[in-house]
């Protein structure tokens, strides 16, 4: 994986987390919702380079 791609997949990831965190805090659900959403999208590229990275070793 490269440093770049963690690197921004981790940011959509903390982004997602804030954006649920101010959606719940104003009563916002589509904001949480996307915020959800944007967490599962990073976490789901994350492991889709992790499954790149086990096939690059060998």
């Amino acid at each position: 994986m490269g440093v770049d791609d963690k690197a921004e997949n981790t940011a959509e990831g903390w982004k997602g987390k804030a954006k649920e965190a101010a959606g719940e805090a104003t009563g916002d659900r589509d904001l949480a919702a996307e915020g959800r959403a944007d967490q599962t999208k990073s976490d789901l590229k994350q492991a889709g380079e992790k499954v790149k990275d086990a096939f690059r070793k060998d």
